[in-house]
């Protein structure tokens, strides 16, 4: 009997070493979608959009309801998922062309890739215009800079060529080849869609400008979702282009840019075209899960629905200033499928921030890493067990003097359950703090109140806290940003 049982679990560990066990590992799937918002999908409750797909992932995972963006801005946004740490640390602070350092930034593609699997990035890598391949990648498929809605140029494993077709589909398309030739061998792909983006060009400066010849320039949908929302009656918040009263950050007057209010607010239009383009990341989503079903790995697949930040809808008047700290912009949607560990149907409630993504996909993954992340693994919240779970956040933008209206407008933020206090680096007496509980449209700034003036000192503590925990060294200069 000894000798069967000895025989047995010699004929299992085998197998835990062979190729067909290594396939057994969980595969990672990461969709991150550019500008969308945390309240831009069906099962968050938006009244007509269709997402049947995200809506059918949110049922068999679970939906996030607290998230936030570390730094509300598309480099170092992506750079914070890509590392588990805060654009402070990993020294990707704005929107400009930090290519050297972009190629130096510890992803956890990383430790994927050294523990044997095969990883794909497919997209906007969107730090810098390089589009060359970065460590930890053994496929790359990549757009320079924004890249194009129509008609993509693409750097395929170091070839770059044109494609023909709409940027969505043919970055799925990528996608569902890779993962069909990766039936054998563990796998990570991360599909960085460009949607829901502006069609416009990067300059190296991190500005942008339209684009010329047959690329059109703004929100383009494809021509298959084309006014889809034509007559549909758009949901505004209640903060939705009211002036600011009490921001005295966003109250300054600057050449050249009329005061905040109803007529800086994003139009009609633009808000359709954004919607629409949901449907074609949708249909992606939809695609990449039936290709993963198709070879017998959906659920051996950690599948993980996110964006890098949200976007105004003419809220405090503002349009595409999406860097503030506002909840508009900071918060963002957070899906994540894999029944091993994600229960159908949950909805957790813990504060989660984008550098947990990394900690998070390595841990489920059971790969180690030497790397100091400063996320946390979200493994406990979605087994329910969390306890002293964090009980605020930090965020953080550095002023990346592109856009006139946030000149000089860095700030560090901390928010709570209940409050959020936001403390610019380089403006003097324009501080903000918000009551979130009786007032979740932020639009009264209770910081010279009898209750703001009881309650801040204990958030101002809070952020020093955080600030002493993540390493954050003040800036030497306004504007400027720790050196990459």
């Amino acid at each position: 009997m000894l000798m069967r049982r000895l025989i047995t679990f010699a004929v299992f560990a085998a197998l835990a070493c062979s190729p067909a066990g290594e396939s057994a590992r969980p595969n990672v799937v990461f969709i991150l979608v550019d500008d969308l918002r945390w309240d831009d999908i069906g099962i968050a409750g938006h009244p007509f959009v269709e997402t049947p797909n995200v809506d059918q992932l949110a049922r068999e995972g679970a939906r996030f309801l607290n998230v936030f963006s570390t730094t509300p801005l598309c480099s170092p946004s992506r750079a914070s998922i890509l590392t588990g740490m805060y654009a402070h640390t990993n020294g990707i602070t704005d929107n400009t062309a930090r290519d050297s350092a972009t190629h130096r930034l510890q992803t956890f593609a990383i430790p994927l890739a050294n523990a044997g699997y095969q990883t794909a990035f497919m997209g906007k890598w969107h730090m810098g215009n390089d589009d060359t391949r970065r460590p930890g990648w053994t496929r790359w498929v990549a757009m320079k800079g924004q890249g194009e809605a129509v008609d993509p140029n693409l750097n395929i494993d170091g070839e770059r060529m044109e494609v023909k077709g709409y940027v969505t589909d043919i970055l799925t398309d990528y996608a569902t080849d890779f993962i069909k030739g990766s039936r054998d061998t563990p796998f990570m792909l991360f599909v960085a869609h460009k949607a829901l983006h502006r069609n416009v060009m990067q300059r190296d400066d991190g500005s942008t400008a339209a684009l010329t010849g047959d690329q059109p320039s703004g929100f383009i949908p494809a021509e298959r979702h084309k006014g889809r929302y034509a007559n549909a009656l758009l949901p505004r918040r209640a903060n939705f282009g009211v002036a600011p009263t009490d921001k005295p950050a966003l109250m300054r007057r600057i050449a050249g840019l009329p005061p905040l209010g109803r007529s800086t607010a994003t139009s009609d239009a633009d808000i359709r075209a954004r919607l629409e383009m949901v449907l074609g990341v949708d249909e992606s989503l939809g695609r990449i899960v039936a290709t993963l079903r198709e070879i017998g790995q959906l659920d051996n697949t950690i599948i993980v629905f996110t964006s890098d930040h949200g976007y105004f809808y003419g809220e405090h008047g503002l349009d595409p200033e999406r860097r503030m700290a506002y909840e508009e912009t900071a918060r963002i949607p957070l899906i994540i499928r894999y029944p091993k560990a994600a229960s159908a149907g949950s909805t957790p409630a813990e504060m989660v921030q984008a550098i947990d993504f990394a900690p998070t996909i390595l841990a489920l993954a059971g790969v180690s890493d030497t790397v100091a992340r400063q996320g946390k693994s979200l493994v406990p919240v979605l087994n329910g067990n969390a306890p002293g779970w964090r009980s605020s956040i930090l965020i953080e933008y550095y002023s990346d003097r592109v856009f006139p209206r946030m000149l000089t407008m860095g700030y560090q933020a901390v928010r709570t359950d209940r409050y959020k206090y936001i403390k610019y680096n380089d403006l003097s007496g324009m501080d903000e703090f918000y009551d979130l509980e009786t007032d979740p449209f932020e639009m009264e700034n209770i910081i010279g109140s009898s209750a703001g003036r009881a309650a801040l000192p204990a958030v101002q503590a809070e952020l020093v806290r955080l600030q002493q925990e993540s390493g954050y060294v003040p800036l030497a200069t306004p504007g400027g940003g720790p050196s990459p």
